[in-house]
Formats: structure tokens, C-alpha cells, sequence
């Protein structure tokens, strides 16, 4: 366990590096924004976002008055992880879970060093493991020991399951980031509820193998979630380029989806280091705040 925390400490500061180097210090702002409280009244000013107009105070004729807001210090940060046996699919180096595990990890750390309130929900078809929001250092290592947990009840992915589950537990909003391939369907609807309540983030683990099949002819293909073996002719009927080109669908799919409905959306793949795509995902959320 000490080990593993170095290892994701050491992430953990070559990311805070490069992010105060090229976002001037921004780069907290990925765990920020979701936790807003009513603060005060003061006059518009040229520039202000009009959703911010208090109108029944306006409309008294004194002028036109804005609300404005302030952090909500006790926030909270969810990892929502898909620990499912889908998650399983990469090489003996990396799998989609062994990056979905650094990625939690490591922003597990940086939410705890923003003095975020900091939970953790992992899932497969049923709730694997729930670690109510906390703080300090104790927090961080709990959490951690729940993200590298080998213990599983199920190999099946229910999504739908996840963010249902999530709407109940979660009343007061706060900040989620969801780490899952995505490979499930009819999860739509809860996730939308979700990102309506709450302030969503989606980062999607992909694997080149996926969607690049080889044309291998008739293999056997294990389905680890249903626990049988199918025999699959991979040179047959352009089998390689259907599986690939149904995986790019669905992909920009949930882009577009997550685009719609005002959900950060980052795509990361199992042959990338994290540091490079986590910094797009402080650009992306830097972006959303200015607009917001």
C-alpha cells in the first residue's frame, strides 16, 4: 500500500507541475464549481450573466441586482468506477481497469489535497463498494484501498444500475466523475438525470484491441461477463471492420450525448500515459467554468 501511494503521489505532482506551468495555477478548478451557495445581492454590471439576475428584486425599481455566490467548502467529490469484467479487456501491461484505477487514484489525491469531501462508488451490476465523502489523509488511503480492492460479488456491467443507485444515494450536488467504458446500453436516462442534478464528469477507458480485431479466422472469444465461450469467424463478412466501426459509433454517441447535456466528456485509451489526458480534462473543465 505505501508503495502504490508513492506511485500515484508521484502522478499526483508531475500533474500539479504541468498544470501550474501552463494553466497558471487553474488546474483545481476541476473539483470546483459543482459546490456554489447564494451569498449576496449587488448591482448588474456590464458582462454579467443574465441567469444570474435576481428579477423579483429588479422589479421592485431600484435597479437590477445579480445574485452572486460562494464556494460551498464542504463539497463533494464521487468516483463512480465501473469495476465490471469488461473492464478486464487490454494487455498484460495495462487493462482498461488497471488505468481506471490510476486515474481514480490519482485525482483521489488531488481532490483531498483541495480539502474536497471525497467518496468513492464502484460497480459492477450491484453495489461492490460505497465509501461515504470524507477528508484528510486517512480518507485518501481508504479510498484507495477500496479503488485497488480484488475483491468482486459480479463480472456484469449494469450502468443503468449505477446511476440509479447514484440518484438516490446522492441528494446534495456535487462533483461526479465516472470511469467506465461505457460498453452497456439503456443507461441513458439515469445518467441525463444525473447531469441535471449534479455536475458531471464522464471519462470513457478504451482499448486499441476493441476496436482492431484482427482477421484471425475462427478463434474463440471468452465473454468473461457471461462466462461461456463463443467461436467467432473473424475473416468472415468484414467482421474486423463492423467491430470497429460499431465501437466508433457508440463512442461518438456518448460524446454527443454528454455534449447535449453539458457533461465533461474525455476519451482515455489504455496505451497513454494519464498525465497528458488529465491536463485536457483541467483545460475542459477551465473552459466550462469561463462559460458558466
Amino acid at each position: 500500500m505505501n508503495q502504490l501511494i508513492k506511485k500515484l503521489r508521484r502522478y499526483e505532482i508531475i500533474l500539479r507541475k504541468v498544470a501550474n506551468s501552463h494553466l497558471q495555477g487553474d488546474h483545481h478548478s476541476i473539483f470546483k464549481g459543482a459546490g456554489l451557495e447564494f451569498d449576496d445581492l449587488r448591482p448588474y454590471q456590464y458582462g454579467d450573466d443574465i441567469r444570474t439576475i435576481e428579477w423579483k428584486v429588479s422589479a421592485k425599481g431600484h435597479g437590477t441586482f445579480v445574485k452572486t455566490f460562494k464556494e460551498d467548502k464542504d463539497q463533494s467529490v464521487y468516483f463512480l468506477l465501473d469495476v465490471s469484467g469488461s473492464q478486464d479487456i487490454g494487455s498484460k501491461e495495462r487493462k482498461k481497469i488497471d488505468l481506471g484505477r490510476e486515474i481514480a487514484g490519482v485525482l483521489t489525491l488531488a481532490a483531498i489535497h483541495e480539502g474536497s469531501q471525497t467518496g468513492l462508488i464502484s460497480y459492477s451490476d450491484t453495489k461492490e463498494k460505497i465509501i461515504l465523502p470524507g477528508k484528510g489523509s486517512r480518507q485518501a488511503v481508504k479510498i484507495i484501498k477500496g479503488i485497488f480492492s480484488e475483491e468482486k460479488k459480479s463480472q456484469r456491467t449494469d450502468l443503468n444500475g449505477m446511476f440509479s443507485f447514484c440518484l438516490n444515494l446522492i441528494k446534495k450536488r456535487s462533483i461526479l466523475i465516472v470511469i467506465s467504458d461505457f460498453i452497456d446500453t439503456e443507461y441513458e436516462r439515469p445518467l441525463k438525470a444525473l447531469a441535471t442534478k449534479h455536475d458531471l464528469i464522464v471519462l470513457q477507458l478504451t482499448d486499441p484491441i476493441e476496436s482492431a480485431l484482427p482477421s484471425l479466422g475462427i478463434i474463440p472469444v471468452y465473454d468473461k461477463e457471461g462466462g461461456k465461450t463463443t467461436w467467432v469467424n473473424t475473416a468472415f463478412g468484414g467482421f474486423s471492420r463492423k467491430i470497429s466501426s460499431s465501437f466508433g459509433t457508440e463512442r461518438q454517441h456518448l460524446k454527443e450525448f454528454c455534449k447535449k447535456n453539458q457533461i465533461n466528456y474525455l476519451q482515455i485509451d489504455t496505451r497513454q500515459d494519464i498525465v497528458l489526458p488529465l491536463m485536457e480534462l483541467f483545460k475542459l473543465r477551465n473552459k466550462t467554468m469561463k462559460r458558466g
